[in-house]
């Protein structure tokens, strides 16, 4: 699955979701994870509402977005989306973040992730 990330560095989950310049993407998976682009997020409009939209519109193949902080209307949009908000708080970092990641994979994950796992996917088997 897709997971972008809000990293001044590419080493560390150290911005804010409104405030980052680029969004770096990754791949991961239960055995496997890998860097897969960074994306600039540029300027889009002039009020916080179209900056958000826009952020939200970039990652939208994104399963999950892990940041340092993220406001509530920002939080909402990508949920609205279907993408997760990850809010770390604090700087941490990025690999030590995939890899406890890439460990509850292998485990038995919570709804809320297997959800996030099969986004894109059809939405029951009637479908297929």
């Amino acid at each position: 699955m897709k997971i972008a990330f809000t990293t001044s560095t590419g080493k560390n989950i150290d911005q804010h979701f409104g405030q980052c310049h680029s969004f770096h993407i990754w791949e991961v998976g239960p055995d496997e994870a890998y860097f897969l682009e960074r994306i600039s997020v540029g300027e889009h409009g002039g009020d916080e509402e179209d900056r958000i939209s826009a952020r939200a519109k970039i990652l939208s193949d994104c399963a999950i977005v892990y940041t340092m902080q993220i406001g509530g209307p920002a939080a909402a949009k990508l949920v609205a989306q279907k993408i997760h908000p990850m809010k770390t708080n604090s700087e941490v970092s990025l690999k030590e973040t995939v890899e406890r990641f890439q460990e509850v994979l292998r485990g038995n994950p919570p709804p809320w992730l297997r959800k996030a796992m099969n986004k894109g996917a059809s939405a029951s088997f009637l479908e297929e």
